[in-house]
């Protein structure tokens, strides 16, 4: 058969049924569109346009493109491509990166046939696409002003890299090459003598591993080695903070859940790979598995760990509750109930590895911390760190999801062992198995008010279902307990928040990190309370906010920049003036906290007068951490953005931990500040010519904040908090019509990456509050499709305004504070509180289950 792909006759003799998408990325070799799901047809990264309409190219078979002509990316006339790139880079409609050219095949196929689109038609025609970064709003704007401009023939003006530092709409990083799909992620790198991993996972949540048959396997043609738990030379169990994560689970050991490792496979393609892993023959012993956190607390219960099933037990008792409760005029109580929730980035978990020549590896990693990978990477291999040298590739989006190793260990393995270049990939239904998810809280809630509105007292106690592995777990139920009594003001509280394993998917760091879920449950307490007592919402909310020399949920008294208060003011009129209006305040931690070093390191490294090399060790994955040192360092320096590049390579030693809790921000910003400080001084004396070779570096430490564990003096349980409001309006049919947001940022770094983080965030958490859900089944996922994780998409967002307030940071430089995370801290709380407005029904479990008025 013939066909046309970007206006040159290809012929085809193969498989007819073969995907539109393995032919373009894997025979001719155009990785611009981007496999997120295959063959699921769920996210729309794989969409490119055949004649006059835009289509899956995951579910697309070659016979039927025969004759037709296809366009990707690289098919548009150079005019399309300049508004598209230039639209979406001047509209912030970039984040991560990964969905984007699917999106651009999609628009392009729309004007085509309307050159005028609404924005609810725009919104319709990105119904087969998915973005789990923006929240759509940029990306509607975005192509809005691209029809504009080819409405009327006329050019976008190219984004300029002005020397804009803090504070100014600096382009994203990288977004030109990342519109267009150019810029590569790790899955479209290709490298020479390549070989191709696949992963065995086990057949049952909890069973005994009687015997693992290879034999067939490794006698299919094209397999090179097929890997069990004997063939790691190191250490066989990871994680984060406890050792307690097999890579693979040896013969006579238990599995404890359905996305353990049994073995893996080695060969000259994917294809030959993946059916070698249906050859392994597993012989087990099956056993039930615990499913039920409650079931796994009690005394008898089988152990799934050898230390039992609680990982960690928080608790914080300041005042006297019983004798505040007692005295109280009001009381709430509520036992509250979220979900276990699927991160759905875009991007499904890749790496590669090879081997250095030198008796150690090199990996390519999308994780959340470089240098975090390559100190478990080291033990898996029994190396030294300085044998492992992980770089890396910007990932299409990671939220908490990709912080544990996924494949990273397991082809550095392979490639160790084997001393060739290995790709390990997992599909969407193995990615959705196998990475941690956002934890399930049962909560129980007392919360006390006195005659005059004033809270008196909160009385807690909050179970986690961490499931199989601890990944960060005790880390989310700590922050669960930090942040129990949410932006307020309360003078006695007694919480207990534990962490328990199952025999279900694990769970681990995601946006949030367990406080909207808590702040789900304190809101709705507050929303009681005011019903109760009579009191005006908003008014109880401003007098119990939090402010300076208010204490915490840990105790903590807060020393400087405490903005709730002025996030309650920049909504109060909108929030009164509606008819049917939920209103919920937030509180997030900055940096990991509670007796931990928070540090980084920079290196910036003048090559010459028109080239100078960033370097620093956080993740970007659409967040915009890259911009932002950028910015930085135009503000401290005056350097032109245009000779800036940045790189994260463990090779440089510019540390980092794990890119988490919103403190890349303070803690990058701080480092670059005082790294250029020696650079603003030579400067003053010589040209970046004459500096040329030069290397200066910075750093930033955190380590005053204190041990919850410890008596002390005064808690320092964070170095840093953000603050907001949300208010979320319904229409007289009781659909969601609009989202108010007000977060204090500190210091507002670059207005179009916080808007769009905020936009982002609150995608996200409407989602969490009434569709998005992962359901097990005995330890089992019902169902690995990404359509059914229950992901908004554009036409079913509603009206997003986003509030900026900027109330500065003692310790964040330039006053600047993390956002990443407290944008979807209050929206279920304040969905929850408006469908109460509209029907008097308490919710008391997420999901709600209510709709957003459609963009029909």
């Amino acid at each position: 058969m013939k066909f046309y792909l970007n206006g040159i006759e290809k012929t085809f003799n193969g498989d007819p049924e073969l995907s539109l998408l393995k032919y373009i990325r894997e025979i001719a070799g155009i990785t611009s569109i981007k496999d997120g799901c295959a063959p699921q047809a769920a996210c729309g990264a794989c969409a490119v346009q055949v004649d006059d309409k835009a289509l899956l190219s995951c579910v697309t078979p070659m016979r039927k493109v025969e004759g037709k002509h296809v366009i990707t990316p690289e098919g548009l006339s150079d005019y399309r491509k300049r508004v598209f790139t230039n639209a979406f880079v001047q509209k912030s409609g970039v984040q991560c990166g990964f969905c984007t050219p699917g999106i651009v095949m999609q628009a392009n196929a729309l004007l085509d046939k309307n050159p005028n689109p609404n924005r609810t038609e725009i919104a319709r025609a990105l119904q087969p696409n998915l973005c789990r970064c923006t929240g759509y709003v940029k990306i509607i704007d975005a192509i809005e002003y691209a029809a504009e401009a080819i409405r009327e023939v006329k050019e976008i003006p190219t984004p300029v890299l002005k020397k804009s530092g803090v504070g100014k709409r600096h382009p994203k990083y990288d977004a030109d090459k990342l519109t267009l799909g150019i810029s590569p992620f790790v899955a479209d790198i290709q490298i020479e003598g390549m070989i191709y991993g696949a992963l065995k996972f086990s057949d049952h949540p909890k069973a005994k591993i009687i015997s693992i048959n290879t034999k067939k396997a490794e006698t299919l043609q094209g397999v090179i080695k097929v890997f069990t738990a004997s063939d790691f030379p190191g250490r066989l169990y990871t994680g984060l903070i406890v050792k307690d994560w097999p890579v693979m689970i040896p013969e006579g050991e238990t599995t404890r859940y359905v996305g353990d490792v049994i073995a893996g496979v080695a060969a000259i393609t994917e294809e030959i790979a993946r059916q070698a892993v249906t050859f392994i023959e597993v012989e087990y012993e099956i056993l039930k598995p615990i499913t039920d956190p409650f079931e796994a607390l009690k005394d008898d219960a089988v152990k799934i760990h050898p230390d039992g099933n609680i990982l960690s037990n928080t608790i914080i008792d300041r005042g006297n509750v019983i004798k505040a409760l007692k005295e109280s005029a009001y009381i709430s109580k509520g036992r509250y109930i979220t979900q276990m929730v699927e991160h759905g980035y875009m991007e499904p978990e890749c790496s590669i590895a090879k081997p250095d020549g030198n008796g150690g590896v090199e990996v390519l990693s999308q994780g959340q911390g470089v240098y975090e990978d390559r100190t478990q990477i080291a033990e898996v291999l029994g190396l030294p760190e300085e044998k492992v040298r992980v770089i890396l590739v910007p990932n299409g989006g990671g939220f908490g999801g990709k912080e544990d190793l996924s494949v990273q260990h397991h082809a550095a393995l392979y490639a160790y062992l084997l001393k060739r270049p290995v790709k390990i990939t997992l599909t969407r239904d193995e990615s959705i198995l196998m990475h941690p998810k956002r934890h399930p809280l049962i909560m129980n809630y007392e919360l006390g008010c006195d005659a005059n509105g004033k809270l008196t007292a909160l009385k807690a106690d909050i179970v986690g279902d961490t499931g199989a592995y601890a990944s960060v777990g005790m880390k989310v139920l700590e922050r669960a307990a930090g942040h129990a009594t949410g932006a307020y003001h309360v003078l006695n509280a007694q919480i207990r928040s534990r962490a328990v394993y199952t025999n279900n998917l694990p769970c681990g760091a995601m946006r949030g990190f367990g406080v909207n879920q808590v702040t789900f449950a304190m809101e709705s307490c507050v929303d009681d309370l005011c019903e109760q007592g009579g009191f005006d919402r908003w008014q109880f909310r401003y007098d119990n906010a939090l402010v300076d020399g208010g204490i915490t949920s840990t105790g903590q008294i807060l020393r400087g920049g405490t903005g709730v208060r002025q996030t309650l003011l920049a909504v109060k009129d909108l929030f009164k003036n509606a008819k049917y209006a939920g209103i919920a305040c937030g509180i997030k931690n900055t940096g990991i906290g509670n007796g931990m070093p928070d540090a980084g390191k920079v290196k910036i490294e003048i090559k010459d007068e028109n080239y100078v090399i960033l370097h620093h060790g956080w993740t970007e994955m659409g967040q915009g951490v890259n911009t932002m040192v950028v910015q930085f360092l135009c503000s401290e320096t005056d350097i032109d953005p245009e000779i800036i590049e940045v790189k994260v390579d463990t090779k440089e030693e510019a540390y980092a931990g794990m890119t988490t809790a919103s403190r890349a921000t303070s803690i990058v910003g701080n480092s670059i500040i005082n790294a250029a400080a020696k650079l603003k001084e030579d400067l003053k004396h010589k040209s970046l010519k004459e500096l040329a070779g030069n290397v200066y570096e910075g750093k930033w430490i955190c380590d005053w904040t204190t041990d919850p564990e410890e008596k002390v003096s005064e808690i320092i349980t964070h170095y840093s908090y953000s603050y907001a409001t949300q208010v979320v309006i319904l229409n007289d049919n009781g659909e969601i019509v609009k989202v108010i947001a007000a977060h204090d940022a500190g210091k507002i770094v670059n207005p179009g990456l916080f808007e769009g983080q905020i936009e982002g965030s609150i995608h996200m958490g409407l989602g969490y509050a009434i569709s998005e859900e992962i359901e097990l089944s005995e330890g089992r996922p019902k169902s690995t499709m990404l359509r059914k994780m229950g992901i908004l998409r554009a036409k079913e967002m509603p009206e997003v305004e986003v509030i900026g307030i900027e109330v500065p940071d003692p310790i964040g430089p330039y006053g600047a504070k993390g956002v990443g995370e407290i944008g979807l801290v209050p929206t279920a709380a304040a969905v929850a509180n408006a469908f109460y407005q509209f029907e008097k029904t308490r919710y008391y479990k997420l999901p709600i289950k209510k709709r957003i008025k459609r963009q029909d």
